[in-house]
């Protein structure tokens, strides 16, 4: 992609506080990160080097148990960034969580000492900065509830019934993550539902047959 400062500014309007030079800095070919699915982007305990700003594609940030078991905490589109990267910019402190392309991306990197300049003396900016906070915060207490109150079944009904279309691509071990759970556990739940006639299982792919089922299930009393 070719990227302006006007393209920068529709996702990230915010930026219209750094100086002409500067914004078109960030426009420069070379700027732009293109990278592939699956690349890692950061690493627990890793430093922060600079304030990501995704143009396309997906990243998906996810803690890992001491177990190996992972969890997925939220993802990161176009227009966004992490908040993990805020508070560690912001906290000189080191990365809690990992980051990974979902899918190819798109990004530049706002170097550290642009983004506290951009904290301290743009209002806009910082106003930008601390809404990702409260959306990202309002996700995670979801996020909580959904793992302390609710049962996997239910769970993994939801979570089936907020991807888009009827035929899923996606593999057991994913679904485990973006859960919380192991991939075993996930397979015989599915298994499950396939039983009951809520969905057909394929190679890398679920078939979504009942809706009304799963919402049912989805919806039941805990």
């Amino acid at each position: 992609m070719e990227l302006t400062s006007a393209g920068l500014l529709a996702l990230y309007p915010s930026l219209a506080a750094l100086p002409a030079d500067q914004l078109a800095a960030l426009c420069r070919p070379e700027a732009l990160l293109r990278l592939p699915a699956g690349t890692q982007l950061f690493a627990e305990r890793q430093p922060c080097q600079g304030f990501p700003l995704l143009l396309e594609g997906s990243i998906k940030v996810v803690k890992t148990a001491a177990s190996g078991r992972e969890m997925l905490l939220y993802r990161v589109e176009p227009g966004e960034s992490c908040i993990i990267t805020s508070s560690c910019l912001l906290g000189h402190a080191p990365y809690t969580a990992r980051g990974e392309a979902e899918t190819p991306i798109t990004l530049l990197i706002l170097p550290s000492p642009v983004f506290d300049r951009l904290v301290a003396e743009q209002a806009r900016f910082r106003d930008f900065v601390f809404h990702l906070f409260s959306e990202r915060l309002a996700e995670l207490m979801q996020l909580v509830e959904e793992v302390a109150f609710h049962r996997l079944d239910q769970r993994l009904a939801k979570l089936l019934l907020a991807k888009n279309g009827d035929t899923l691509h996606a593999t057991h071990q994913q679904l485990a993550e973006e859960l919380g759970s192991v991939r075993e556990i996930v397979s015989r739940l599915l298994k499950g539902f396939a039983a009951q006639g809520l969905v057909v299982l394929g190679r890398e792919q679920i078939g979504i047959l009942d809706r009304n089922g799963l919402k049912s299930l989805a919806d039941a009393a805990r």
